[in-house]
């Protein structure tokens, strides 16, 4: 079934293969945001603490991360497709048996395998877009996609809260095996093969440190690399530790939590679309910046809230959403500036900004665990640090590329087309 591949597609993406994209990159905020209310009724469940419970979100991306780095290299070599379709039967399987996990130890293990297997749709919905388009068109469907796929997370843990409060934890599982059904026939019958077989590459261990080293030398895709990375960064260790913070400290319900969370994801809608519009004439490079700057400024008020403020209600929740919305403005711009920098390994590309992407908020989401559950500090020392990194490696390493950067000459070319630099 999955070898039965149609022709390679060379056209730009058209709109339903744009929602399906969306609803392949999907996977990550329902996997994470549907059960992040049920963080407390598992530690009581199985007995154990905050920062345990909170391995199963550090799993789950240390899968999503490694898995992107081998299905992503194995992509460039077997194409799109095939790596796509057997990855979501395999997050099928380990979101079904996740339902049933009798143990924390047990659960935490199966959150990795489900991230591994589900960062085909992540990593090969990227690679895609870069096999059909480019520059400033590229740069308005990710941003489209961002606006889709966010519905993701307002829906999540709204959905999650509802489905947690009156089913129990484990009935999340099942509803994301359901989604993986969904996200298996989309992509079966939209997303048609991608890479031509004279743009594949070889596979092995070689080919891939070729690869590898191709971008990992390239300074500006490292640099717009870890400044999406930080930014993430920052992100998880928001989404970590709000189920805490809104309801251990903040006194809110599982549903007022879910309905509080989806509201602040609203935020990253509104600026998505912003950024769409704003993409075709101002150039990506000066948007991320913008976006940089203001997720800077927000998260020094949170920490200065989180520790000299107190934690006030409004000030948390409104500095929050403010929070949210700066990613509009950092995720499209800073993938699109880096897949920009790999073309000609988009996969290799694609699966290395997802690997740093989801390594970093692997790392931070336990981190801001460590001062139990009823602190909010360790939440806005981490967002902090996160934005300087971002800051530094977008105003480091990433400097010198304002002509790659110009609206105008990023615009759309054939596949296997030049562009100059």
């Amino acid at each position: 079934m999955f070898l039965r591949t149609p022709a390679p597609a060379t056209t730009p993406p058209t709109i339903p293969l744009v929602l399906i994209l969306a609803l392949l990159t999907a996977v990550t905020p329902f996997s994470v945001d549907m059960y992040m209310s049920a963080f407390p009724a598992i530690a009581e469940e199985f007995g154990t603490s905050a920062s345990v419970v909170q391995l199963t979100l550090t799993s789950f991306l240390i899968g999503l991360a490694s898995g992107q780095l081998f299905i992503g290299q194995l992509s460039d070599r077997l194409g799109r497709r095939t790596p796509l379709l057997v990855g979501i039967v395999i997050c099928l399987a380990a979101s079904l048996l996740c339902a049933i996990s009798p143990s924390i130890e047990i659960l935490i293990a199966l959150r990795f395998v489900q991230g591994f297997a589900g960062a085909a749709g992540v990593v090969i919905a990227r690679a895609i877009i870069a096999d059909r388009t480019q520059g400033a068109r590229a740069a308005q469907l990710f941003s489209v996609m961002m606006v889709i796929g966010v519905l993701a997370p307002i829906i999540a843990p709204v959905l999650g809260g509802q489905v947690v409060a009156t089913l129990g934890w484990r009935a999340v599982f099942v509803a994301l095996a359901m989604l993986n059904v969904l996200m298996l026939l989309g992509a079966y019958f939209m997303a048609g093969e991608s890479l031509p077989a004279h743009r594949r590459r070889p596979a092995g261990l070689k080919a891939f440190g070729r690869s590898a080293v191709s971008v990992l030398g390239n300074r500006r895709f490292m640099g717009y690399t870890l400044t999406l990375g930080c930014a993430s960064g920052a992100m998880f260790s928001y989404i970590s530790a709000s189920p805490f913070v809104l309801q251990n400290i903040l006194g809110m319900s599982p549903r007022a939590y879910s309905l509080t969370f989806g509201a602040c994801a609203l935020a990253v809608a509104a600026s998505g679309v912003i950024n769409a519009r704003l993409v075709r004439t101002v150039a990506p490079r000066a948007l991320l910046t913008g976006g940089i700057c203001a997720m800077l400024v927000i998260t020094a008020l949170q920490l200065f809230n989180v520790t000299v403020g107190g934690v006030t209600p409004w000030a948390t929740i409104a500095l929050m959403a403010c929070f949210m919305g700066t990613l509009g403005f950092i995720y499209a711009n800073a993938t699109t500036l880096a897949i920009g920098e790999a073309r000609d390994t988009a996969g290799t590309g694609s699966a290395v900004l997802g690997f740093l992407q989801y390594a970093t908020g692997a790392a931070a989401s336990p981190l801001v665990g460590l001062a139990g559950s009823h602190s909010a500090v360790p939440m806005g020392v981490m967002m902090f640090v996160g934005a300087v990194l971002a800051a530094a490696a977008l105003f480091g390493l990433a400097r010198g590329a304002a002509k790659a950067d110009d609206p105008q000459v990023l615009s759309p070319v054939p596949v296997g087309g030049t562009t100059s630099r």
